[in-house]
């Protein structure tokens, strides 16, 4: 990731004093460097327009962030744009409801310690001076990245942002650190002030937690600990302590679903869909002898994936995938080469692959040394079957909807779609039939049962 160009650097310095400040300087000393995706830097002794005028030789200045103390500047390197956050030094606190309104006053005078206290964990309360290369370190965070621990700046951080306490528990994943033990435990004290922030914001960091933690299980588990889980995911909170006897689960379905999540690659559909595809198995077990019958589960968990992903404000398509791969996540490889084009049209070319990975951390997550080779089998058969290019959409037949119209001087509806819709069945069925000619004589018989079933119907109604 580029930095501040050193022309900048110097013209700064000339006034004022110029920090780097957040991520980057914990990644740097945690030799993470490269998964620094921004840079953000903090300017003391220089007021807002003066500093304005200073970088505008420089790069382009956008000052969307004034109410913030922010200026926005983009430099370009190597003909690519590049975006900095520069801010004063500034003290703020919420405001309103749901904590989505912060007061902030921001002063040039304030000092960088004055600045570092208001945030979150003492590791991102870090500067990294660039006039004298030396780390302003007030609150002890280069101790607690030795010690790999979470660890608040002040007493009262998690009344003035109840995200941070999420924020906490997504760090500890992502780092693979712990939560210091008063941290914790005010987080604990504080968990149910979470139902006051947003969903939006709290959708953010799920979504970290999820794709940017190799072990997201760790995170679930101080969730669950610490209270939090119940108020944001009281689906998931019923599913801890339900067994699964029988034989075929290790562990309970809470843990079942916490390592079906660790199993799967870091997508956020894939890791959602692996949260979402046993929720509702508390609802659906049914005790058989020493066992037990989850019958329906997957159904189910599709409708209570798409009621929480909703409430969480995720976006449309996003739901619609993770629903389908949870409502498809019991899908059987043992299937004809018509039963495999079917689950291939049900499921989406997009979607298929993900699925069968779906299926192989679920057996993973069994804990009982299953084996996937059904699976790996079954995607190369699939692979097999989209390089033939066999049809598994609308969009893949060789006629469409203006073929269909103009044979039967049809206007658009319905009836045009419950044709194409037949003639996909067929094409399913036996892929070669997917020719023009051979079309039109299925689509001709089919549209005439149609109308036959519309007369015999208006005689009815005339008798």
């Amino acid at each position: 990731m580029a930095t501040l160009s050193k022309e900048v650097v110097s013209e700064i310095l000339k006034k004022g004093r110029i920090y780097e400040v957040g991520g980057a300087v914990r990644d740097r000393l945690l030799h993470r460097a490269d998964m620094t995706k921004d840079r953000d830097y903090l300017v003391t002794g220089i007021p807002y327009k003066e500093l304005t005028r200073i970088l505008e030789p420089h790069g382009s200045v956008s000052l969307v962030g004034r109410s913030f103390g922010v200026i926005k500047f983009t430099q370009f390197f190597g003909g690519e744009p590049v975006t900095f956050d520069i801010a004063l030094p500034r003290t703020e606190h919420s405001t309103g409801s749901g904590h989505k309104d912060f007061a902030v006053t921001y002063d040039p005078e304030l000092s960088i310690e004055d600045d570092l206290v208001r945030r979150d964990f003492t590791v991102n309360a870090m500067a990294w001076a660039l006039d004298n290369n030396e780390l302003v370190d007030p609150f002890g965070g280069q101790v607690d990245l030795q010690k790999r621990q979470i660890r608040m700046v002040y007493q009262e951080s998690f009344t003035d942002d109840p995200l941070r306490m999420l924020r906490a528990i997504q760090f500890a994943a992502r780092f693979e650190f712990s939560i210091e033990e008063h941290t914790f435990h005010a987080i604990k004290e504080n968990a149910s002030l979470i139902t006051t922030v947003s969903s939006e914001r709290i959708a953010e960091e799920l979504t970290k937690l999820l794709t940017l933690s190799q072990k997201p299980s760790h995170g679930f588990r101080l969730m669950e600990s610490s209270g939090l889980l119940k108020e944001i995911l009281p689906e998931l909170q019923e599913c801890v302590g339900v067994r699964q006897p029988g034989g075929y689960h290790k562990y309970d379905v809470f843990e079942h679903t916490l390592h079906t999540i660790d199993a799967t690659p870091p997508t956020l559909r894939l890791r959602l869909a692996a949260l979402f595809h046993d929720i509702k198995k508390p609802q659906a077990k049914r005790e058989v002898g020493d066992g037990a019958t989850f019958y329906g589960h997957e159904v189910m968990g599709a409708k209570a994936a798409e009621q929480v992903l909703n409430r969480l404000r995720f976006s449309k398509n996003l739901i619609r995938e993770v629903v389908t791969l949870v409502d498809r996540h019991m899908f059987t490889t043992d299937v004809s080469p018509k039963g495999m084009r079917r689950l291939i049209r049900r499921v989406g070319v997009p979607l298929i692959f993900d699925l069968l990975d779906l299926r192989r951390a679920d057996v993973v997550a069994q804990g009982m040394g299953g084996t996937t080779e059904d699976v790996d089998e079954f995607e190369a058969d699939i692979r097999d079957e989209l390089e033939r290019k066999s049809p598994f959409s609308i969009g893949d037949l060789a006629l469409d909807g203006n073929d269909i119209m103009e044979m039967f001087s049809l206007q658009p509806g319905p009836i045009v779609g419950k044709i194409l819709d037949y003639l996909l069945e067929q094409v399913l069925d036996n892929p070669s039939q997917n020719a023009a000619e051979t079309l039109k004589e299925l689509a001709i018989d089919y549209y005439n049962s149609l109308n036959a079933k519309i007369h015999d119907s208006n005689n009815k109604d005339a008798d």
